[in-house]
C-alpha cells in the first residue's frame, strides 16, 4: 500500500490532493458528488473582513482550453464564514465520511490592506477546527499602494506575509501571482517573511471579446485565465520556486487528470489542488486522487511525497 500523506508546511494532508479556492465553494457543496475520503483537505473561496458582492454580470466566460473568470472574490464576510459556512461544511461532510474524517479547511483570504490580511487571519485563528490552514490570495488590489496587487512587488509582498505572519500560528500558505518576469524573488520574499509554504499558480489576466457586438465579453472586461490551457505554465512555476527556494508547494493550474499532478509533483509541489475540472467532472480529485497511487505502485514509490522533485534530469 503506498503511503498517501504528505505536510504541507505544517498542514497535515491524508491525501496529497486538495481542491482550489473558488471552484469548491465553501466546502459542502458537493457532497454526493465525490469521495470526500480522498481529499487531504478542502480549500474554501476568498473571505475578507466584510461581505463582498463581487462584479457584475456576466462573469464568466468558456474559452478552448479553459475558463476566463472576473467572479470578483463574492463573498459573505469572515464572522459569517465562521458563524455559518464552516459549521455546515463540519455537519453535512460529517454525515457523509463520519466526524472524526472531515477533511480539513485551507481557508484562503484577502483584503484591500496589510491591516485587513492580517486582521482576517487573526479572526480565522480563533475559530478552531477544521480550519487548519490560511491560503492567502495575493493577486488582489491593493487599495493602499494605487490599486497595484500585492503579489507583483517583493517589498509590499514582504510586508504583507510578515504582517499576516504575526497575526496567526496556523500554517500560512501564499498563492502567488504567475504574472511577473521571474518568479524566485516573490518565493523567497514569503520564505524569508515567514510563509510556511507557497501556492501556485493563480489564474493568469485575460480577456474575451465578442467581436459582433465589439465588446469585452466580461462585465469587468478583464478577467483570470484557468483550465488545461495554463498547465504547462503552471509546471514552469512550480519547478522554478521549487529551485528557489526550500518552501513545500501546492501545484495546481490545469489538473484534469492525475498525470496533470504527477507532473506538478515531479516539478516540485508537495500537494495539488484541483479546480477548475470540478465544474465538468466534479469527481475530479477523487480520481486524481487514485491515480497518483496507481502511479506510485507502479513506478515503486512507497510514499507519494516520494515523488516532489523527483525529476530523472
Amino acid at each position: 500500500m503506498v503511503d498517501l500523506s504528505v505536510n504541507l508546511g505544517g498542514l497535515a494532508m491524508r491525501t496529497p490532493v486538495t481542491t482550489a479556492s473558488g471552484t469548491f465553494g465553501y466546502g459542502s457543496e458537493y457532497v454526493g458528488a465525490l469521495d470526500y475520503a480522498k481529499l487531504g483537505a478542502v480549500t474554501a473561496k476568498g473571505v475578507r473582513m466584510e461581505p463582498w458582492p463581487g462584479n457584475a454580470m456576466p462573469r464568466h466566460s468558456e474559452v478552448f482550453g479553459g475558463l476566463v473568470n472576473a467572479i470578483g472574490l463574492q463573498g459573505p464576510g469572515v464572522e459569517a464564514f465562521v458563524a455559518h459556512y464552516v459549521p455546515h461544511y463540519v455537519d453535512t461532510v460529517g454525515e457523509v465520511v463520519g466526524a472524526a474524517n472531515v477533511p480539513p479547511m485551507i481557508v484562503n483570504i484577502w483584503g484591500g490592506s496589510i491591516e485587513e490580511y492580517a486582521a482576517v487571519a487573526a479572526r480565522l485563528s480563533e475559530a478552531g477546527a477544521p480550519v487548519a490552514a490560511i491560503e492567502m490570495n495575493v493577486s488582489c488590489p491593493n487599495v493602499k499602494a494605487g490599486g497595484h496587487t500585492f503579489g507583483q512587488d517583493p517589498k509590499v509582498l514582504s510586508e504583507v506575509v510578515k504582517a499576516v505572519r504575526a497575526a496567526t500560528k496556523l500554517p500560512l500558505i501564499v498563492k502567488l501571482a504567475p504574472n511577473v518576469p521571474d518568479i524566485a524573488p516573490y518565493a523567497k520574499a514569503c520564505e524569508d517573511n515567514g510563509a510556511d509554504a507557497l501556492a501556485l499558480i493563480n489564474t493568469i489576466p485575460a480577456m474575451v471579446i465578442d467581436i459582433e457586438k465589439r465588446r469585452p465579453v466580461l462585465a469587468n472586461r478583464t478577467g483570470g485565465l484557468s483550465g488545461r490551457c495554463v498547465h504547462p505554465v503552471a509546471v514552469k512555476l512550480v519547478h522554478d520556486a521549487h529551485r528557489a527556494v526550500k518552501l513545500p508547494i501546492l501545484g495546481m493550474g490545469g489538473v484534469y487528470e492525475a498525470k496533470d499532478a504527477i507532473e506538478l509533483m515531479l516539478a516540485g509541489a508537495t500537494a495539488v489542488a484541483v479546480g477548475t475540472a470540478t465544474f465538468t467532472a466534479p469527481e475530479t480529485a477523487a480520481k486524481v486522487c487514485d491515480g497518483i497511487a496507481a502511479y506510485c505502485e507502479r513506478h515503486g514509490f512507497a510514499r507519494a511525497s516520494d515523488l516532489t522533485g523527483a525529476l530523472d534530469a
